[in-house]
């Protein structure tokens, strides 16, 4: 991960954490009811995620008690704004967006001496099955102070209105008390430590519950698509709700998503973008092996790359070619059938949310799409770092210099 470190492309907005606010996290730890980091420093991302907790607790999904109950901390207001670098939901970073635009003021305020625990609550205990995510609809989104804060407020309160009935300003012991709770607590009189719940209303958005799920319900019906074939194999076993369901994998999904304006695919319009060039570009790569030149330079370069397209076996060349020789085809007759010609996962990558829909609504079928064909380096990336960085551990390291030159320069 070094070169995407030194580009500045892996986890590079993290915020630094140590001294007393390792202190402090882990009396967040303490207070959600999970058991603290031994490490003296870390980072942790605008949910209060933290890798290298994740690490050491050999657990990415530390901050939740089951799929139904995820959780998160703040402790400074430099999350504002910062990504969530594993989100539990795709909606997550609007969440917390949402948090800090209604409490921004009060966290800058709270956070200089104390952290917030965050619960995300869907009125769900426990999920027993998969169709269970169809409960979800609005979040809750309740906050607690670490070291009971706003009941220190109140005592410290009380102690003062104490003070000042009939002589008792004269009491050492109402003295010391007071001293005690400001030097412990600072004073608290004038401080709004009051956090309301938030609401937060869900649409369609992807899940890591029951090892990711998709839920799209904004459209002609719900559909629900499933990352893991058993648990799709129990969910369609369901005969009470009235729901389409599918598994990632299957070709009959993409069609069914066309066929609800959910996606689109121009293959003319398509063939002149960016996005054509860095799938074509990535399936020839799939094929070079023990070759002369770096992967790169065969991708940087036309003369190289045709040079190195017709040394691969005709079954490839037609594999990485297929979307134009289809197209040629095409002009001469229509009799031709895409699915003879063009590579089924090749063409299934060259599909894009339809235009009508919101730019949320993008974003995640966006996800959806580069998840069922991760062909376009660009966009794996930008919606799915995770399986991201698990590829390009895969990759030989001239093929990494492309696609770092690709996200860098946003070509």
């Amino acid at each position: 991960m070094n070169k995407l470190k030194q580009a500045n492309l892996y986890r590079s907005e993290l915020i630094p954490v140590s001294g007393k606010l390792v202190e402090r996290y882990n009396k967040c730890l303490r207070t959600l009811g999970f058991k603290e980091t031994k490490l003296k420093s870390f980072s942790i991302d605008g949910v209060g995620w933290s890798p290298e907790v994740a690490e050491e607790k050999k657990d990415v999904q530390y901050l939740n008690h089951g799929d139904a109950n995820p959780h998160g901390i703040i402790i400074s207001p430099l999350q504002k704004g910062k990504p969530v670098y594993l989100p539990f939901h795709s909606f997550d970073r609007e969440m917390m967006q949402h948090v800090f635009r209604t409490h921004g003021a009060k966290i800058n305020d709270i956070t200089r001496d104390s952290a917030i625990c965050m619960d995300f609550d869907q009125d769900i205990d426990v999920f027993y099955e998969p169709m269970d995510i169809l409960k979800y609809d609005d979040v809750s989104i309740t906050f607690r102070l670490i070291d009971d804060l706003e009941e220190k407020q109140k005592e410290q309160l009380r102690l003062v209105d104490k003070f000042r009935m009939g002589n008792n300003f004269i009491d050492e012991n109402i003295h010391n008390e007071l001293l005690d709770s400001a030097k412990t607590y600072g004073n608290l009189r004038n401080r709004d430590l009051r956090l309301h719940p938030l609401h937060f209303s869900t649409g369609s958005f992807y899940t890591r519950a029951f090892d990711g799920v998709y839920l799209l319900r904004d459209f002609i019906k719900p559909i629900l698509v499933f990352e893991n074939k058993e648990v799709y194999k129990q969910a369609i076993k369901d005969t009470v709700h009235d729901v389409l369901i599918y598994h990632i994998s299957q070709p009959e999904l993409i069609e069914k998503l066309k066929s609800h304006i959910i996606i689109e695919c121009n293959l003319e319009a398509m063939v002149k973008t960016p996005n054509y060039d860095r799938i074509k570009k990535f399936e020839l790569s799939q094929y070079l092996k023990d070759t002369e030149h770096p992967i790169k330079d065969i991708l940087n370069d036309k003369v190289l790359f045709k040079s190195y397209l017709n040394k691969i076996d005709i079954n490839a060349r037609k594999r990485v070619m297929g979307v134009e020789l289809y197209l040629e085809k095409l002009e001469r007759s229509n009799a031709h059938k895409i699915e003879d010609i063009v590579d089924q996962s090749l063409y299934f990558s060259l599909h894009q949310p339809h235009s009508s829909l919101s730019a949320i609504h993008r974003d995640l079928i966006h996800k959806l799409l580069i998840n069922i064909s991760p062909k376009d380096v660009l966009f794996l990336y930008w919606y799915d770092k995770e399986q991201f960085y698990k590829s390009y551990d895969t990759w030989d390291n001239s093929f990494r210099d492309w696609v770092i030159e690709r996200i860098s320069n946003n070509i």
